[in-house]
């Protein structure tokens, strides 16, 4: 804890957390990031339940959208807001897949090399992940890492790092999960560094908010476009 408190003061972040329907997880998880004394930011996409309010008692900044938008849309607004005010914001699901102690890893590199992006890796130690998912972020990771120019070996996972100078130089557009890859490609593009870093996942019964063709599509058509832009 007091190695965290430590980087804390020598760097102003802000963990972002775009949340959909997440009742059942966000009060604990903001809870605990709160406890840590980080300021955090919740972007409520259009939830139906009590997400934002449940964020916002329990010490969070929320940031509402009326109607659903997708993941990236929220990401853009959130990065916007962070950008006035922090040099980097770590992202996290609000479902409570993402283990809060893994911060302190994030934070020890980026207290190195501030303007990077940091990944987090749950490739090392998959136990738990579905067997088809496993398969197909591993595939994803190596053709992703072959277009970046730099080996990135869990290219799908959310949880990460990213410097506010890396998103002032990179012009997002994705407005759905490909958002994720459009950062390390525009990252890597920009001559930024991307780091990895070993986390834990818990996997519980949750229901995977990825659609699996219309995701698919979409992120085939991000990539191929990204990857005809690099050859013009």
């Amino acid at each position: 804890m007091a190695a965290v408190q430590g980087v804390l003061a020598a760097m102003n972040i802000c963990i972002i957390i775009p949340a959909h329907n997440e009742s059942k997880a966000i009060g604990a998880l903001v809870g605990e990031l709160r406890q840590r004394s980080f300021d955090v930011l919740v972007i409520d996409d259009g939830s139906t339940d009590r997400t934002g309010d449940i964020a916002r008692e329990c010490g969070a900044t929320v940031i509402r959208h009326d109607q659903k938008k997708g993941k990236g849309c929220a990401l853009q607004k959130g990065f916007a807001h962070a950008l006035q005010r922090y040099d980097g914001v770590i992202i996290m699901d609000g479902d409570g897949q993402h283990d809060t102690e893994s911060i302190q890893r994030f934070l020890e590199v980026a207290e190195k090399d501030e303007a990077s992006v940091i990944v987090g890796n749950r490739m090392d130690d998959p136990r738990g992940m579905p067997l088809i998912r496993y398969c197909t972020n591993r595939f994803m990771s190596w053709l992703i890492s072959v277009a970046c120019g730099q080996r990135i070996a869990d290219t799908q996972c959310g949880y990460r790092y990213i410097g506010c100078d890396v998103l002032r130089a990179i012009d997002l557009v994705c407005c759905d999960f490909e958002i994720e890859t459009e950062i390390l490609m525009k990252a890597c593009k920009r001559g930024f560094k991307v780091y990895d870093v070993p986390i834990k996942t818990i996997y519980r019964n949750e229901e995977s908010k990825i659609r699996p063709f219309q995701d698919a599509v979409r992120f085939i058509a991000y990539f191929s476009k990204e990857i005809f832009s690099c050859r013009q």
